[in-house]
């Protein structure tokens, strides 16, 4: 096991507000950071801001502020919207601090010791919202690929750092150290670079005084990414703390973005190799974080504010999205629509309603208390200690993505043990007690298992499962190895609110933490409602646009959510429909005439039935209660003016209505005298 761990992200420009491409660098940073933790590792994760910039320098007259009181005021802003995404860094760097400062100074000096600085004149492109030249092979028709604007032509004399004297030494450290820049596509860009051969580079501005003046030309200040990189050393105490330094450093991971992976593969190494400092051990290229194929941007306008994203449907959904989504070193694309879509699916659907069904059955059929049935041999055992082996593999490796989707296949996994196992059925038959007691047991030992591996990526949710399934631990007191192993507790389960109340996408979301008319408040630290109570529900026979069809993957039935749990108050009272709306609704009675399964589907099934004036195909998810031949002769109603939907290849052209008992299971509505009200007959 690693000793210790020190992270870092990129630090930020304080001339905007965070967006959300900014934003996921830092969650990613922080996923990796809380599993460190739950690993054992003592972890250091350090962020902050870039404040020596010129477009810092310029905002802040543009709003009548010196500069470093403007920066002040971001720095707030920012703690605010990494703290709403429950960014959990252990320390926050600003490149105006003294102890920055004194670092810069330090390790320039050493450069210059080392006879890597030189004066010169440079005359070229410099592209003013990235802080950066250019060279004409950098430019796209002109203009910056990155800020889409012409860069400026400046000329000027400053100091030169000999970078090119070190691309021998960088290519040999990129030998023997393949694993130093990640993913491999980064790797591949900056060994293509070092090949061709580099230039030096300038590391000071004249004429400006925002800035850290060189310490051997007052008239100069440091270049500002040249000052920015400096940063990981002075917030472990280079130039200051020796101690702490030698106690973190070298740094473990960098994680920045993949537009400034040169300045972090290629002229970070080359200053610290000059210096006489350690490399990192590994530079990380992330992905960009686009919004309709643009990357996203303050500049261009195409930027998504998190806050806003975190007030629809609150951090942890973020979390999951951007980090089950978008592959880890790749680009990824953000909508509200696949948003709101993967909550609903992913949350509300799955995980949420899994969550509420095993604690609504353990109180049902156990007052609340679950354990093992001694000498039973668990089923989900040895599926959740792979999914476990797994998962840490691809956190090791940094695929994030691919953790997150172990983890929901242990959820998928138990909602289909769930299934397989029929609690509602053991609980009607006194001999199979015993069976009833580990199937409850195993529902809850893996829901407990999934949700610790959640627990880096959706802190604040998985600690309220693992408080319902149980657990009395603080999360920060959970060990991977130790805890993700199956084990044979008697635990006792709390209900609670839904945690995530399905979203209606027909129209907009409701703010987080607010009551959306005729559903439930979202749950937040503050507020618990009363869960609303579920009766009736209709089975669907086609999907919403944007969400999953019935027998999709991770997309168990409804449930009725805590109606079982003792203490539930009543519900609120839905809203209500006028006349004229009822009446759009063509509902009529139709039999049953053929009834078949579908292919790959444990859920639906082919239903043709008579309307009086034709037969219809619909798609019915009814096959967990009831067998094809046993429907055949059955009055059923039929919503009749329903559209066409294709499920699992089949067009289904209707619904057959339907109750849930309190056992989740279909119920058929059906006649009290079917001769009197033939097939066709309109129901009112």
């Amino acid at each position: 096991m690693m000793s210790r761990f020190y992270l870092t992200t990129a630090i930020d420009y304080v001339n905007s507000r965070p967006h959300l491409g900014t934003a996921y660098e830092k969650i990613a940073a922080d996923v990796i950071a809380r599993y460190r933790r739950l690993c054992g590792v003592p972890t250091h994760f350090v962020m902050g801001n870039d404040e020596h910039s010129q477009n810092v320098y310029q905002r802040a007259k543009e709003r009548g502020l010196e500069p470093l009181a403007f920066c002040d005021q971001m720095e707030q802003v920012f703690r605010e919207v990494w703290a709403k995404l429950d960014v959990s860094f252990d320390d926050f760097i600003r490149t105006t601090e003294d102890r920055h400062r004194a670092a810069v100074t330090t390790l320039v000096q050493r450069i210059a010791d080392a006879g890597d600085l030189y004066e010169g004149d440079y005359e070229g492109w410099y592209c003013v919202s990235c802080e950066a030249f250019k060279q004409d092979k950098d430019l796209i028709d002109g203009d910056c690929p990155v800020h889409q604007t012409r860069p400026a032509w400046i000329k000027e004399t400053n100091h030169f750092f000999r970078l090119s004297k070190y691309r021998d030494r960088l290519l040999e450290h990129y030998a023997a150290n393949p694993g130093f820049l990640l993913p491999e596509v980064r790797r591949n860009e900056m060994l293509r670079l070092l090949e061709r051969g580099l230039d030096d580079i300038s590391v000071s501005r004249t004429g400006q005084s925002w800035g850290i003046p060189l310490p051997f030309d007052a008239t100069s200040v440091v270049y500002v990414w040249f000052d920015a990189l400096i940063n990981y050393i002075s917030a472990v105490g280079y130039g200051t703390n020796e101690e702490l330094f030698n106690e973190w450093w070298p740094a473990d991971l960098h994680i920045v973005g993949k537009d400034i992976t040169r300045f972090h593969a290629v002229v970070w190494p080359a200053m610290l190799m000059s210096a006489g400092v350690a490399l990192p051990r590994c530079i990380f290229g992330h992905g960009w974080v686009l919004q309709q194929g643009e990357k996203m941007s303050k500049s261009l306008g195409t930027s998504v504010d998190p806050l806003e994203a975190v007030d629809r449907l609150g951090p942890d959904p973020l979390r999951l999205y951007l980090v089950k989504e978008i592959a880890f070193g790749q680009d990824g694309d953000f909508a509200w629509e696949r948003f709101e879509e993967r909550y609903n699916v992913d949350l509300a659907n799955n995980l949420g309603n899994l969550v509420s069904r095993v604690a609504a059955m353990v109180h049902k059929y156990r007052d609340g208390r679950v354990a093992p049935t001694p000498g039973a041999v668990p089923q989900l055992a040895e599926r959740a200690a792979d999914v476990v082996r797994r998962y840490r593999l691809t956190m090791d490796d940094h695929q994030l993505h691919v953790a997150m989707a172990l983890a929901f296949e242990l959820v998928d996994t138990t909602n289909e043990f769930i299934t397989r196992s029929e609690p509602w059925r053991l609980a009607k038959d006194p001999e199979r007690a015993a069976e009833l007691d580990q199937a409850l047991f195993e529902m809850v030992e893996a829901l407990r298992i999934a949700a610790i591996l959640l627990s880096p990526t959706m802190p604040a949710s998985s600690a309220e499962i693992l408080r319902r399934v149980g657990e009395s631990r603080p999360i920060g007191e959970l060990r991977f190895e130790r805890d993700t192993a199956w084990s044979a507790v008697e635990r006792t389960i709390h209900t609670g609110p839904p945690l995530w109340p399905r979203l209606d996408t027909s129209g907009p979301a409701p703010r987080w933490g607010e009551a959306a008319e005729g559903t439930e408040q979202r749950m937040t630290d503050e507020t618990r409602p009363a869960p609303q109570t579920e009766t009736t529900a209709a089975v669907e026979t086609s999907a919403p646009a944007g969400t999953s069809a019935p027998d999709a993957p991770g997309a168990p039935p409804p449930v009725i959510d805590d109606a079982a749990a003792p203490d539930a108050a009543q519900a609120p009272e839905e809203p209500r429909l006028s006349f004229d709306d009822f009446m759009k609704l063509t509902l009529r009675v139709a039999t049953v005439v053929a009834a078949e399964p579908i292919p790959k589907s444990k859920k639906l099934l082919k239903v043709t039935v008579d309307l009086g004036t034709e037969q219809r195909t619909v798609v019915a998810g009814i096959a967990r209660a009831y067998a094809p031949d046993a429907l055949v002769g059955r009055t059923v109603v039929v919503v009749a003016n329903l559209e066409k939907a294709k499920l699992m290849g089949v067009e289904s052209n209707g619904m057959i209505l339907a109750a849930t008992d309190p056992d989740m299971n279909p119920v058929l509505l059906t006649l009290d005298d079917p001769e009197k009200a033939p097939p066709g007959s309109r129901v009112r």
